[in-house]
């Protein structure tokens, strides 16, 4: 069993409230949740209206499908309108 792990830290400069954070951050999490099959959570900068920290896991039996598949994650998140990747990491165990 291959388990990787993408966390993915986010600018949101267009947020003026949490409210505003929250809309993007759940747009984020539904798309990339449904077209990747991942589990995906906010797990840091939960009180920053413009700064979001995801973590995204997945599951498979081969490294380099979930390597890849993480890898298209991120570029799929560098192309987002309303957000900017600040950083991102990926661990595969």
């Amino acid at each position: 069993m291959i388990v990787g792990v993408l966390r993915v830290r986010l600018a949101i400069f267009g947020a003026l409230s949490l409210k505003d954070k929250r809309r993007v951050v759940k747009s984020i999490k539904d798309r990339v949740g449904n077209r990747h099959n991942v589990s995906i959570s906010e797990v840091d900068d939960l009180d920053h209206r413009q700064a979001a920290t995801l973590g995204v896991a997945m599951v498979s039996n081969e490294a380099r499908f979930v390597e890849s598949a993480l890898a298209r994650i991120v570029d799929e998140l560098r192309t987002h309108p309303e957000a900017s990747l600040v950083e991102h990491e990926i661990e595969i165990w």
